[in-house]
Formats: structure tokens, C-alpha cells, sequence
């Protein structure tokens, strides 16, 4: 009898919830996007949120979609940037990730761009990532995660007479690599993802120098510039940048240094077997020097 009313038991089952209670589920990691309202960042922004990351930007003008979180922040003025950076971080319990966008660019000779110029570039392309990674890393720390910063072949390939944008993306390249060797014990990894040309609002907003200004070098300023602005406009779209971007944010092992597209990957395996004067040479052809 004490068999056959075993037998007839209903199986065991977890005891629901209580009224009012959800299963604790994993926190959505959030990655913070700085230069996020326009171009790369924009792209960048819009697929992390594809893959179900929280998305924080932070820029001087808000990102438009709807699920990105925005803070506002001049990252070449005082400290906002920090000030962005610890206030995202403080909105989640699961930050990620960084991804370092924002840049300028300008057109101008060596020997007669001011100062205020060049430095207000440096404060953007690298000071801002450097900042960047101070601030992000006591938070990384913790759990691990990735960081990514938006570098350029300008890194590698000198554009010409705009010195100082190619300087400041070698810059950061080797930023990424210094990077990389200190924060691997903290599971912590960084890529510098280096774009070609890539078409964006980012060639409309370069500074080029006008004719009196560039002085003697004024006709070869001109062509430079706008070869420059050819080869952006007609090169990679911003959304094939930022798929990389994104997947690199994704990637159990990413590379340190991601060139986006064949053809720049070419140019990369190139520049390492060929004499400097045969790619200076290469170089002056491309900007029509």
C-alpha cells in the first residue's frame, strides 16, 4: 500500500517566486563610447546596442538613439571627461567596456601651423584616450573587459601636411600596446582598430589652412587636402568600421592591432618589407605631391 502511494506522488518541482520577485538575472554589460553622436561612434553605438550591450555616450552633443545614455563632456576642456567617465560608471554595475572615438584633424604645413592648432589635436586624439583609460581602469579592474581606441593607417602611412594627425594616431597605437602589457593581469584587453579612409562627416570638419596662411606650401596644401578628402569619401562606410569595433568588444582574445578591410590589411603586411623611401615615395603619389 505505503508502494503504490509512492508511486503516486507528483514529482518534485522548484518552488515558484514569491508574488512581486524576479530571477536574478545576469547584468547587462555596459560600454562607454565616448565620441558616440556622429560618425564611427554613432555606428559603433548603434550595434553594441544591437548585441544587447547598455550603451553610455559621452560627447558635447547627445548621441539620437533611443537607448544610449548620454553625458555631456568637451574632452580637450578641464576635467568633464573624467567627470563623464565616473558618472557613467557609477549608473551600472557592470561596465565593460571603453571605446575611444572622438578626433579632429587639420591641414596645415609643419612650419607654419599654430600652436594652439596641434595642440588642441593632441588633446583630443590622444590626451582624451589617455584620460580615457586612467579613468575606466580602476573600474575594469574588477571584473575585466576590453578597450578599444578608433586609431587610423594615418598611424602608420604619414599623411601628408596633416603631420599632426598621423603623430598623434602612432601616438595612440602605442598607447594601445603600453596598454595592453599592464592591464593583461586584470583580464583586460586592448585594441587599436585602425581604419583607412572612411566616409563620414569627419572630412567636413577638418581645419585646413587657407592659401596665406600655408604661404609657399599653399598649392601643395590644396592638393594633399583634397586628395585626402577623395580617398575618405570614396573609402570604407563608417557602419563596416564599427562592426569591427563592435566585434572586437565581443572577442574572447582580440587582436592589439585591427586594420578594418583587405586593402588596409595589404598596406600594413606592405609597409613592414618596404624600404621607408619606397613608402614615403607611395605616399607623396597618393596625396599627389
Amino acid at each position: 500500500m505505503e508502494d503504490r502511494e509512492k508511486k503516486k506522488a507528483p514529482p518534485r518541482t522548484e518552488a515558484a517566486p514569491a508574488q512581486g520577485t524576479a530571477r536574478p538575472e545576469r547584468l547587462q554589460r555596459t560600454v562607454i563610447v565616448v565620441g558616440g553622436s556622429s560618425g564611427i561612434g554613432y555606428e559603433t553605438a548603434l550595434r553594441l546596442v544591437g548585441k544587447n550591450f547598455a550603451v553610455a555616450n559621452i560627447s558635447r552633443t547627445p548621441c539620437r538613439l533611443d537607448r544610449v545614455k548620454n553625458y555631456t563632456a568637451d574632452v580637450a576642456a578641464g576635467d568633464s571627461l573624467e567627470k563623464a567617465v565616473r558618472e557613467a560608471a557609477a549608473a551600472t554595475e557592470n561596465l565593460y567596456g571603453l571605446v575611444y572615438c572622438a578626433g579632429c584633424s587639420m591641414a596645415a604645413p609643419i612650419e607654419y601651423a599654430e600652436e594652439k592648432d596641434y595642440r588642441y589635436l593632441f588633446e583630443v586624439n590622444y590626451f582624451g584616450a589617455l584620460r580615457a583609460i586612467r579613468c575606466v581602469a580602476p573600474y575594469l579592474k574588477r571584473r575585466g573587459g576590453r578597450i578599444v581606441l578608433v586609431s587610423s593607417m594615418g598611424g602608420t602611412f604619414p599623411v601628408a601636411f596633416d603631420s599632426f594627425y598621423s603623430s598623434s594616431k602612432a601616438a595612440v597605437d602605442m598607447l594601445a600596446k603600453g596598454a595592453a602589457i599592464e592591464l593583461e593581469p586584470y583580464r583586460i584587453r586592448v585594441c587599436a582598430v585602425q581604419p583607412g579612409g572612411t566616409s563620414t562627416g569627419f572630412t567636413f570638419k577638418r581645419k585646413v589652412y587657407p592659401d596665406e596662411a600655408n604661404r609657399d606650401y599653399a598649392a601643395k596644401v590644396k592638393r594633399a587636402a583634397a586628395a585626402l578628402a577623395g580617398i575618405e569619401q570614396g573609402g570604407m562606410s563608417a557602419g563596416e568600421v564599427a562592426r569591427q569595433v563592435a566585434e572586437v568588444i565581443c572577442e574572447k582574445n582580440p587582436p592589439l592591432q585591427l586594420q578594418c578591410g583587405k586593402r588596409n590589411k595589404f598596406y600594413a603586411a606592405a609597409k613592414r618589407v618596404l624600404p621607408e623611401r619606397a613608402a614615403l615615395y607611395f605616399d607623396k603619389k597618393m596625396y599627389k605631391l
